[in-house]
């Protein structure tokens, strides 16, 4: 079941507007083990400055794409997905498309389990439920009864969702730094290993070492994690299957589909289609 999302009484209370952002009040002066905020929207153009707070965030998507980067990473979180933000982690983030979703706000004592890095979680139907209640709760009255153990089993489940990877992590070294700069800058480029290296000024060998010790991952695996965050994006936009195919420089739209069907388990119309529906 999908709930139209409605601000809480979070604008009333504080006299803020439904498009006010959450940098516009202090969310660490509420005192309440979980905040949850229903925004009817995201708009693409008011993309939040870096900044940070003591408690942990949950920013969850029910439409469109949400984009979150901290220095680590840049997390991009399609429908039913949403990305946890531990609490004093810098961070900015950004709606892509028609975005809405719910921003959850956790207490850091009150929340053990949770990830102590920054990730991007799946939403169970049981989840959505929970965040959609808890949104309608007032805002700074304290939670008592059945609102209290809803706010529990809501923590418990976060701290079960399963961790999904649509994660682009970023290098600390500076040559690689400089790399992961010209790839996001030319996606479409298909220059060799050796030319990249070349490019950043160290040899093949040294730049694949690197990243598989500082990303986990070989630059082609990077470039094509990136590859998948960027779809996502355009999709999310209204782009064609077929324009973003040609935009990250596929010679036809069938490579493409196979590439991020590989990466997303399925074809990128369909996968984004499904999420909307909730029926991920």
């Amino acid at each position: 079941m999908s709930h139209p999302l409605q601000p809480n009484m979070l604008t009333t209370e504080l006299g803020l507007d439904a498009s006010a952002s959450l940098m516009d009040f202090d969310v660490d002066g509420v005192l309440r083990p979980l905040l949850a905020v229903g925004l009817a929207s995201v708009p693409e153009e008011a993309e939040q400055a870096p900044h940070q707070h003591r408690k942990g965030q949950l920013l969850y998507a029910t439409r469109g794409v949400i984009h979150c980067e901290v220095d680590s990473g840049v997390w991009i979180v399609p429908p039913q997905c949403a990305v946890w933000i531990p609490g004093g982690l810098m961070h900015s983030a950004q709606g892509v498309g028609e975005a809405q979703c719910y921003c959850l706000f956790v207490e850091p004592a009150m929340a053990p389990a949770l990830p102590t890095v920054c990730c991007t979680v799946a939403v169970s139907p049981l989840l959505r439920e929970l965040i959609a209640k808890a949104a309608g709760f007032p805002t700074l009255a304290a939670l008592h009864g059945a609102q209290e153990r809803l706010v529990f089993t809501l923590l418990d489940e976060l701290a079960a969702a399963p961790v999904e990877d649509l994660h682009l992590p970023m290098p600390r070294d500076a040559r690689l730094r400089r790399l992961a700069a010209l790839l996001l800058a030319q996606p479409a480029d298909k220059s060799t290993l050796a030319e990249w290296a070349g490019r950043i000024g160290m040899s093949e060998r040294s730049m694949t070492r690197q990243s598989l010790e500082e990303l986990g991952m070989s630059v082609g695996r990077w470039r094509r994690q990136l590859h998948v965050i960027l779809a996502l994006r355009r999709l999310a936009q209204g782009h064609s299957v077929k324009a973003v195919a040609l935009e990250l420089g596929y010679e036809n739209t069938s490579g493409f589909v196979t590439m991020f069907r590989k990466a997303a388990g399925k074809p990128p119309a369909r996968y984004l289609a499904e999420r909307e529906s909730g029926r991920a």
